[in-house]
């Protein structure tokens, strides 16, 4: 792709709000400087809580309006040493927390098959300009399935890695425990090469393992009588509407008819997931946001009084969700409700870890839909936090595991939108998810 072409498509897709910058200069010096490497020439878009050298780092919020990133994250290092091409930031729901990607400073991203609908959250900006066609490639993060959502909604592949595959270093920290950096895709070929890329130990983040990176795209091929699949009875219960079951049925009826064992499993602590995954991640977010103080860098309300310049600067700054989750997670967090809610919180994950790794002894990998329904209307639940929070209800769970997921398409719904199917695998068995998403891609219901 030359500049000219990504700066035309840029442009035409700007109604959708997908971009928060982009630098052509920048863009075709690496064009330029023609570096080769497995990744060459791939136009790849970063969501704009990633750090890249020179350019903004917003996270979409007023607290950092005007904050450009001082270092390369590790994941942008790798990609430019691969020869990717870093094509601009990504808009967002403010730092990371939301589902519909109508929460940040620069406004709603909309969605890339219907724009009456959300684009999904909160890396909505990534999975529109891959759904698009303006890059190639976008790195999201995803923290209780702010890939893998989104990816749903918009009808291409979203993956997120184990816990420690890749490194966080330079994505701005939303809940530590949770966060992972993944990719947005069209093809899973296309995702299995950027995960080679990105992944490995890094000296700079303490969470990443020293494990051996297999070459994925070269190993996609897979025979469907060797794989045992099961199908977690929770996430096919009320809630989960007819149109996507339907969708997901055939899918999985087509796996068994080339060959695949599909066996049921429980995972009995899945009711507990959304409850306790809004007491950790609330919890982890105030104790990360607290150095937006106005002090260092971003915004700054001046004040003689200190406590009064960092209650305006913040009120200022941070907005609505932002604001809530922060509130919930001090309140969790103190004292004497500690116990009663973060503490317990934390010992009912472990429970929900235990089922993944009992439900591993019997299948090599689990499918689940990604969400219980298409994506909504534009503004249909800004106003109800707790629809809102629902629908992260089939991926917040594999970020409380620390597990590998993945979001393929699967088909459209009656109302013309796309529906995702979740692959689900052990730790650190990102090559099982290729495999079993390569065959589906393939396969016809």
């Amino acid at each position: 792709m030359t500049l000219a072409e990504f700066i035309e498509r840029v442009d035409r897709t700007k109604p959708l709000n997908a971009f928060i910058s982009t630098d052509p200069v920048d863009i075709q010096k690496q064009i330029d400087d023609k570096i080769e490497g497995p990744l060459a020439g791939t136009f790849v878009a970063i969501k704009d809580n990633i750090s890249v050298l020179g350019q903004p780092l917003t996270c979409a919020s007023h607290i950092l309006e005007g904050y450009t990133a001082l270092y390369d994250a590790t994941v942008i290092k790798k990609l430019k040493a691969a020869g990717a091409i870093i094509a601009g930031k990504t808009n967002m729901d403010e730092f990371a927390m939301g589902s519909s990607s109508e929460h940040g400073c620069f406004g709603a991203v909309k969605n890339a098959i219907n724009p009456e609908y959300v684009a999904g959250g909160s890396s909505g900006g990534s999975a529109v300009a891959v759904a698009t066609g303006v890059v190639d490639v976008a790195l999201g993060s995803d923290t209780g399935g702010s890939v893998r959502q989104p990816a749903c909604y918009n009808g291409i592949v979203g993956f997120k890695p184990t816990y420690g595959r890749v490194s966080r270093y330079g994505l701005v920290a939303f809940a530590s425990s949770l966060d992972q950096i993944g990719i947005f895709s069209r093809t899973v070929k296309a995702c299995a090469e950027t995960l080679e890329v990105i992944a490995g130990e890094d000296r700079h983040d303490a969470t990443t393992v020293d494990a051996i990176v297999p070459a994925y795209s070269k190993n996609l091929e897979s025979d469907p009588h060797d794989w045992k699949i099961g199908l977690p009875v929770e996430y096919f219960t009320e809630g989960l509407s007819d149109a996507v079951k339907r969708v997901i049925d055939s899918k999985v009826k087509a796996l068994e008819t080339a060959g695949a064992e599909i066996v049921s499993v429980s995972l009995p602590h899945t009711e507990y997931a959304i409850g306790i995954y809004y007491i950790i991640a609330s919890a982890e977010a105030s104790s990360n946001l607290a150095r937006y103080d106005g002090v260092r860098y971003g915004l700054r309300h001046e004040s003689s009084d200190m406590n009064e310049m960092f209650t305006q600067t913040r009120e200022a700054g941070f907005g609505s969700e932002v604001k809530r989750r922060i509130m919930l997670g001090t309140y969790v967090l103190s004292s004497g409700y500690y116990g009663a809610y973060y503490d317990k919180a934390q010992r009912v994950r472990r429970l929900l870890r235990q089922d993944f790794e009992t439900a591993f002894k019997q299948v090599d990998a689990l499918i689940t839909p990604t969400t219980q329904d298409t994506a909504f209307k534009r503004g249909e639940k800004m106003n109800d936090p707790l629809a809102m929070y629902l629908n992260d209800i089939y991926t917040v769970s594999v970020n409380l595991a620390g597990l590998p997921a993945m979001s393929i398409p699967a088909g459209f719904a009656p109302n013309g939108l796309p529906v995702g199917l979740q692959i689900i695998a052990p730790a650190f068995q990102e090559e099982t998810i290729f495999k079993i998403g390569n065959l589906i891609e393939r396969l016809e219901s």
